[in-house]
């Protein structure tokens, strides 16, 4: 009907001259040639383009690897550890658990608004994206948890996805625990003896209970698997936050209830041979703060200077840190990362345990070869030297360079005003709208921002205040579940509730002496450690005042786009990862009365030869050491039956020794 009214109005009711039709259908070409102008590129085009070429680029390279005949010189793969020790005569012996840590589990939806139709129990997190990121707010919302209890908002529903397809991939071709299950399959394991403690890391720990009674499936998992495969004890596997989510399980688990599971004080003992802690986040992380003060990472900093539209464009009015800053502020779980212990472990203004570390391996090198000249002989001049090189690592966050490298007595001492927070305004000063995405720094004025950035420098203890002021709401929530702090006394009834117990400084060991211990995690690789800040531009009104300052460079070589690095797996220095079992754990002490023996296993990284490595064999990185051949043969290993002697004790290759040395903690 439409077509023929529309031929009417041409035909009838509009009479055309049919010279003038044929000049127009002359001119017509004409008209479009002369419209045809030079394209003006915008920024949005140039992001759009170089993403393009470099998701083109890298899927060449994989179509390229699996057409490629293995038999081709030098192209071959090598042999799995799981098919090598097989043959050497290596079974399936002791169940394995795998505990995943945050952000690598899958996420899928039960329940959600309108906007989520056709996505019901399709992952919202971890899997292809594809689907997911046409609806990116959507998403968004989802994701998020209600501010006010921590647990799922009104109308939505998203748990974590069950079995070992929960982490075997984080997407496609993005291995985390993919390499390690197949290897264990080599050697006979399979879903009877091989589980997957998946649970939903957005939650505190306890609500991960309370929601979902997670803590007590994975309890009565242990229990069956110990059952079902002739009463051998089973190897515990947790990875990054997984390791302080499985060190509280270890407390719920002797608890009575209502609070714990009420297994009693030898139930560790009997069930488990072995916790083997991958990329151990015992200590927290520093990068923690920098994702709760405002929502970045060295990665976010540098993609910040590389291309600054991407997240504070004017135009695009993207706000993509602010919207990632409402989400990740609902999550619980990222408080249980903050740094734990406070100056006593991290440092203060003027020391740290990692004092003297140097960072440009050259001239590390050539430190190494002047001590070997001195024989130990400390002259003025290379003293001299490596005062000039000290890094002052416990100052986590330093608004300005200058202010990373002062002596303390130029600081004047810390003020913190809670009265200076605007409650209830989402305007600055001049009265100006703060942006569509609320976060808590709406409720802020200038002369409060302004006035964070007047102390200079924070250290893990005042940084614990510092977000108290600029995330109230937040921390209120989340101190209700987690303490970072050292118990002074370990028999004071208050350690008993469950907030202290996923930290290794405020809870004992269970009473498993013939339990095993080991810190799992790679070493040489740059990992943020403290952070130079600045606000943002005071003519802009930001949801975020604050950034990390990537022109921020130095002399010392350490400081690089407004990060300090130290020496770790890029996520958690080793400070974090080996202290407990260098230190804390290490033989009978008040936060190991039981003298469960600990091992540390580091992993020196090795890039990878070639791109046909994918992320390498040799790798130390956070989650690709999941494919180290090393890490997966000792895992195998100790699942088969042997012991930390067996392996041949600790192998360290950082200064995790010298550093737990100088930490100064009642043992």
């Amino acid at each position: 009907m439409a077509s023929i009214l529309r031929f009417r109005k041409l035909c009838i009711l509009v009479p055309v001259n049919p010279i003038s039709a044929v000049e127009q259908v002359s001119e017509k070409p004409q008209v479009k040639k002369n419209k045809r102008q030079p394209k003006q590129w915008r920024c949005i085009d140039k992001y759009c383009w170089m993403i393009g070429y470099i998701c083109t680029t890298w899927w060449l390279i994989l179509f390229s690897f699996n057409c490629l005949t293995a038999n081709l010189p030098g192209l071959k793969v090598p042999e799995p550890p799981g098919a090598r020790l097989r043959r050497e005569g290596l079974t399936a012996l002791h169940p394995v658990v795998l505990v995943p840590g945050i952000v690598t589990g899958g996420l899928e939806l039960w329940e959600g608004k309108p906007c989520s139709e056709g996505l019901f129990r399709k992952r919202l997190w971890g899997g292809n994206f594809a689907e997911i990121l046409k609806r990116p707010l959507c998403l968004l919302e989802h994701l998020s948890l209600d501010n006010e209890t921590g647990l799922d908002p009104p109308g939505i529903r998203v748990r974590a996805v069950a079995g070992l397809v929960a982490a075997d991939y984080f997407a496609p071709g993005y291995f985390v625990w993919a390499n390690l299950i197949e290897n264990l399959a080599k050697i006979g394991y399979e879903g009877k003896n091989m589980f997957m403690a998946a649970y939903d890391w957005r939650l505190s720990f306890q609500n991960t209970e309370i929601r979902d009674q997670t803590l007590s499936r994975l309890k009565s998992q242990i229990e069956l698997m110990y059952l079902t495969n002739g009463r051998k004890k089973v190897v515990v596997v947790p990875h990054s936050m997984g390791v302080i989510y499985f060190l509280h399980f270890l407390k719920w688990v002797e608890a009575p209830p209502p609070m714990g599971g009420g297994g009693g004080p030898d139930w560790c003992n009997k069930h488990v041979k072995a916790i083997m802690n991958i990329g151990p986040a015992f200590l927290g992380v520093p990068k923690a703060v920098g994702s709760l003060l405002s929502a970045e990472s060295k990665d976010v900093a540098f993609l910040r200077a590389m291309a600054p539209g991407l997240f504070s464009s004017k135009t695009l009015g993207l706000q993509t840190l602010e919207h990632a800053m409402r989400v990740g502020r609902t999550w619980d779980s990222v408080i249980s990362l903050l740094p734990k212990g406070g100056e006593t472990i991290w440092g203060n203004l003027d020391w740290s345990p990692e004092e003297g570390h140097v960072c440009d391996s050259l001239k590390k090198r050539q430190l190494q070869a002047s001590a070997s000249d001195d024989k130990g002989n400390n002259n003025d001049s290379r003293r001299a030297f490596h005062v000039k090189e000290l890094t002052k690592y416990g100052r986590i966050v330093s608004f300005g360079k200058n202010a990373s490298e002062l002596p303390s007595s130029q600081f004047s001492p810390l003020v913190f005003k809670v009265a200076s927070v605007d409650h209830g305004s989402s305007t600055n000063s001049a009265g100006v709208s703060c942006g569509k995405v609320w976060t808590e720094y709406n409720e802020m004025s200038h002369d409060s921002i302004r006035r964070v950035a007047e102390n200079k420098a924070y250290t893990a203890e005042t940084v614990m205040d510092l977000l108290r002021l600029v995330a109230p709401k937040l921390m209120q929530r989340a101190e209700a579940q987690f303490s970072h702090g050292i118990a002074e006394n370990l028999d004071d009834p208050k350690y008993n509730h469950y907030k202290y117990w996923s930290n290794p400084l405020e809870t004992k060991l269970p009473n498993a002496p013939d339990m095993e211990i080991y810190c799992l995690y790679g070493a040489g690789l740059p990992t943020e450690r403290s952070y130079v800040y600045k606000l943002t531009p005071p003519d802009r009104c930001k949801s975020i005042p604050f950034q990390i300052d990537g022109s921020a460079d130095g002399s010392n070589s350490c400081l690089k786009g407004g990060v300090y690095f130290g020496d770790g797996d890029e996520s958690v220095p080793v400070l974090s990862g080996g202290f407990m079992c260098a230190k804390g754990w290490r033989g009978r002490t008040r936060f190991n009365p039981s003298g469960i023996a600990t091992y540390i296993r580091e992993y020196h990284h090795k890039a990878p030869r070639s791109l046909l490595e994918g992320r390498g064999l040799e790798s130390g990185s956070h989650v690709a050491i999941m494919g180290n051949v090393a890490f997966i043969e000792d895992v195998l290993r100790v699942a088969a039956g042997a012991s930390g002697a067996g392996l041949g004790g600790d192998k360290v290759y950082s200064d995790i020794m010298r550093m737990s040395e100088r930490i100064d903690i009642r043992l």
